[in-house]
């Protein structure tokens, strides 16, 4: 029987994570009645030890509307490659695996809800093959999680995107200038091409379609031609060059991934010199991941975390909950950790064309 359950959060944060938290303390609670327990800082928390935090209806009651998660997230807190550091100073990397899923039974907790990415849903399923009994929800911005049609906190990313070209768009036509703007998306372009369409961009640069800076440049020389002097360019950080590789301000080592940065102004630059105009660079950066989530993702993030309840009482360890179409249904940790790309031949990317939108 089912009497205790785990939640953490893990990965990057991401607007919802706080309404998931809420939704399954209520599920579990008025539904099943249930204890609900907080994993902190991810799988970090099972493998360090840190203290489990009891949750109740009571203190998640104003959760609905934070952005961020109150559990904390750590996104190198990886149980299949933990850090040794050694007395040389060099590190070791173990696999902690099996400890990790002794350490859920000794804590006594009868199933774990993950919320996160490919990579949390990875470690969640290496687990499961362990024994450990864990159903996951799909959490990224970058909205590339396969087999759901879309992730929570991808919706606040893409107002935050879309607002900032509504505002880069009046300075740019005040003063006769291109302005870039550089937007999250390692692997895949989504926000960029949501944003970029419903911002009114002149192009758009993903990481599925290596571009020709040329191109850009002959687009903003005929705007400039039809007598318009400004132009709005967005740039996902993962996106390259043809011939080229993304842009890393930080190189990756073990379990951490690199930190992508600089194809902006990168762009900037080679628009400068390519057109002889005035050009301007905007970085969001972390302000896609910060503030309140949208009434989207809260309604999202709460259908999610109910849904995965009723897995683990239905006892779907290895699944995950997914929106398709209208519905939520499981699906398979193992398939839906695998990349969801851009269809560059897709009926997304043709309108944006058809719009006149250029992707390099």
């Amino acid at each position: 029987m089912i009497k205790r359950i785990g939640i953490l959060t893990g990965g990057g944060d991401a607007p919802g994570l706080n309404a998931v938290i809420r939704a399954v303390v209520l599920t579990a609670h008025n539904h099943y009645g249930w204890d609900v327990v907080g994993i902190r800082e991810g799988f970090d928390g099972l493998i360090s030890g840190v203290q489990l935090e009891a949750l109740s209806p009571e203190n998640v009651r104003d959760l609905l509307q934070r952005g961020g998660t109150v559990l904390g997230a750590v996104n190198r807190g990886n149980p299949l490659m933990r850090t040794i550091d050694l007395p040389d100073g060099t590190v070791e990397y173990v696999d902690v695996a099996e400890e990790t899923v002794e350490r859920i039974r000794e804590l006594g907790l009868d199933a774990v809800i993950a919320a996160g990415g490919d990579g949390t849903m990875a470690i969640a399923q290496r687990l499961v093959n362990l024994g450990a009994r864990i159903v996951g929800v799909p959490k990224t911005i970058d909205n590339d999680l396969n087999k759901t049609d879309v992730t929570f906190g991808f919706d606040t990313a893409i107002l935050t995107a879309t607002e900032a070209l509504d505002k880069l768009q009046t300075t740019a036509e005040s003063h006769h200038r291109v302005m870039v703007l550089e937007v999250m998306g390692r692997n895949a372009g989504w926000i960029a091409l949501t944003a970029g369409v419903a911002g009114g961009a002149d192009a758009i640069l993903i990481p599925e379609i290596p571009f020709d800076i040329q191109v850009v440049c002959d687009k903003i020389e005929s705007l400039r031609r039809d007598g318009r002097r400004y132009s709005l360019i967005v740039v996902a950080e993962g996106a390259a060059p043809i011939g080229g590789k993304p842009l890393y301000y930080i190189k990756g080592e073990g379990t951490s991934e690199g930190k992508l940065g600089g194809i902006g102004h990168m762009v900037g630059s080679m628009l400068a010199e390519c057109t002889g105009v005035e050009v301007r660079v905007t970085v969001l950066g972390h302000l896609q991941r910060g503030g309140q989530p949208t009434p989207r993702d809260r309604w999202l993030a709460t259908r999610f975390g109910s849904m995965a309840v009723h897995l683990v009482a239905r006892q779907q360890w290895g699944k995950m909950v997914a929106l398709q179409g209208n519905n939520l249904v499981a699906v398979p940790m193992s398939e839906a950790m695998q990349l969801k790309l851009v269809d560059t031949h897709g009926e997304m990317v043709e309108t944006a064309r058809d719009l006149g939108i250029v992707f390099g």
